[in-house]
């Protein structure tokens, strides 16, 4: 597996959105930051590591909230893939509204043909459905339907920069959530 290669002028930008696996509520005294992926959650973020590994598709970059759910999530995908993705955490994901979420997209640097975020519902969903304007109706319509926790979508962009990425700049190409691969 390969990480997407640098872009030329008029090539896409790719952006992959990642929701953070189910984590768990029993672990009283917790804050919210510090709750760790359940038995289910733990299984959907391998499967869909794996998922990537048989697509043969990596990011070049990875950006990830600190949280421990997220990076938790982040280590079994990477467990999957055959290639080292850079990876920065910043705390500015976690919880981040999709406005932030866009402003953080449009500083990325230009060399990056791809990018994932690990980050956070309600943002992530709305940021992808802002982005989106075309793509295969029925993964549209189940993106719309929900954004479940573990799931990942990927939208392209016909875009040089990414401080073009802008509501509806994207096309839906990929929308899987782990009850697919693994039959929750």
């Amino acid at each position: 597996m390969t990480a997407y290669a640098k872009p030329k002028a008029g090539m896409t930008k790719t952006l992959f959105l990642l929701r953070h696996a189910k984590s768990s509520w029993k672990e009283t005294g917790l804050e919210d930051f510090d709750r760790s992926l359940n038995r289910r959650g733990r299984a959907a973020a391998t499967a869909i590591g794996q998922y990537l590994a048989e697509a043969n598709i990596a990011p070049a970059q990875i950006l990830c909230s600190s949280a421990k759910r997220t990076r938790e999530t982040l280590e079994r995908v990477q467990g999957a893939l055959t290639t080292a993705v850079p990876t920065r955490f910043e705390r500015g994901i976690y919880l981040a509204e999709a406005p932030a979420l866009l402003r953080r997209i449009k500083r990325l640097s230009d060399s990056l043909a791809s990018v994932m975020i690990v980050g956070h519902n309600p943002g992530l969903e709305i940021l992808a459905e802002m982005l989106i304007n075309d793509g295969d109706e029925s993964l549209r319509q189940a993106l719309a339907a929900k954004f479940p926790t573990g799931s990942l979508c990927i939208i392209k962009a016909d875009v040089v920069h990414w401080a073009e990425f802008k509501a509806r700049c994207g096309q839906l190409v990929a929308f899987v959530c782990p009850r697919q691969l693994i039959g929750e």
